[in-house]
C-alpha cells in the first residue's frame, strides 16, 4: 500500500519512511505543507500521515484543503497536543485517526493497518484468493499450505491484486501503489515482477490473469465457480 507522509521534522519522516518500507509499504515524503498537498493532488494514496504542526501552512488547514479536493485518502494526523479539544479539531476536520508524539512504531504501524481493514472484505491481517493466502502481521505469503518467498515489490504487487480481488488493475495502477513517484512509468517491471509472483505460487499462479491491453485480475472465486 502507498502511504503519504507530511512531516516538517526530517529525521522523524525519515525514520517513519525507512520503518515503513521494512513492512512492504510504498512511500512518499513531503517536508512541509504544500508540496504534501501537491503530492495529495498528483497521486492515490491510501493513507496520509499528517504532522498538525507544519511549518507553512497548519495541519488542520491542510486536512481541510485535502478533503475540499475530494482526496479519500485515509489521513492520520500526527499531534504534539495532548488536549482533547485539539485532537477532536483534527478529526472533524476530515482526519480518520490519530497518534500523538512520541509514539512506538508498532502502534502506528497497527493503526495503519486497521485503516486499511476498513475498506476490505478482509477484516482481519489476512488476505486470500483461492490457494493464494497474505498474512499482513507476519508478512508472510502462502499458496495452499506452502510458504511461498517473495521479494518486498512481488509482495506488494500481490498484495494490491489481492486487495482490488474481481477487479482489473493496470499496469499503471500497480505501478503506483508498488513503487515511489521516480518510477519510470514506461518500464515492463510489472510484467516481469508479475511472471515471477506466478512462478513462485507454482499452481495457484494461474489465477492471475492478464487482460490484454488493460492489465491483470484475480477473480472472485464465487464468480469463476458459477461460470
Amino acid at each position: 500500500m502507498k502511504i503519504l507522509i507530511i512531516e516538517d521534522e526530517k529525521l522523524v519522516a525519515d525514520n517513519i519512511k525507512t520503518g515503513l518500507e521494512q513492512h512492504k509499504f510504498t512511500v512518499d515524503v513531503a517536508y512541509n505543507g504544500l508540496e504534501g498537498l501537491n503530492l495529495a493532488q498528483d497521486y492515490d494514496y491510501d493513507i496520509i500521515i499528517l504532522d498538525l504542526m507544519l511549518p507553512d501552512i497548519p495541519g488542520e488547514e491542510l486536512c481541510l484543503k485535502i478533503r475540499k479536493e475530494k482526496i479519500n485518502s485515509f489521513i492520520l494526523m500526527l499531534t504534539a497536543k495532548k488536549q482533547i479539544e485539539n485532537i477532536v479539531e483534527g478529526l472533524n476536520c476530515g482526519a480518520d485517526d490519530y497518534l500523538t508524539k512520541p509514539f512506538e512504531f508498532t502502534e502506528l504501524l497497527a493503526r495503519l493497518r486497521a485503516l486499511l481493514r476498513r475498506t476490505s472484505k478482509d477484516k482481519e491481517n489476512i488476505l486470500t484468493a483461492f490457494e493464494i493466502k497474505i498474512d499482513m502481521g507476519s508478512e508472510q505469503v502462502f499458496s495452499g499450505e506452502k510458504e511461498v518467498k517473495l521479494t518486498k515489490k512481488e509482495f506488494m504487487v500481490l498484495e494490491y491484486l489481492l486487495r482490488h480481488r474481481g477487479q482489473v488493475v493496470s499496469r499503471n495502477q500497480i505501478l503506483e501503489h508498488a513503487w515511489d513517484r521516480n518510477v519510470d512509468i514506461f518500464t515492463n517491471i510489472v510484467d516481469t515482477h508479475i511472471k515471477n509472483i506466478r512462478k513462485k505460487l507454482g499452481n495457484s499462479g494461474k489465477h492471475i490473469e492478464t487482460i490484454y491491453g488493460s492489465g491483470y485480475r484475480i477473480q472472485n472465486e464465487d464468480i469463476q465457480d458459477n461460470r
